[in-house]
C-alpha cells in the first residue's frame, strides 16, 4: 500500500537536516529523515474502509459521497 493520501495527496518529505555549523561541533549528526504523514483506517459510507491522513479525517472528507 502507498503512503500517501488518495484524497489530498499528502505523502512523505524529508526533514530535519542540520546547518554546517551544526555538523560541525556535534560529535555524531545525522542528516534529514523521511517523515511519514499519520494514515489510519478510516470507513467510507458504503461500508468499507480506506487509509486516510488525519486531516482528511476531521475535515469529514471520508463521509461525502461523491455523485
Amino acid at each position: 500500500m502507498a503512503k500517501t493520501c488518495p484524497i489530498c495527496n499528502k505523502g512523505t518529505i524529508m526533514g530535519g537536516g542540520y546547518s554546517n555549523r551544526v555538523r560541525a561541533t556535534k560529535f555524531n549528526p545525522t542528516g534529514a529523515k523521511r517523515k511519514y504523514p499519520n494514515l489510519q483506517w478510516a470507513p467510507l459510507p458504503d461500508g468499507s474502509r480506506i487509509k486516510l491522513c488525519t486531516k482528511c479525517i476531521k475535515a469529514g472528507k471520508n463521509t461525502v459521497t461523491t455523485k
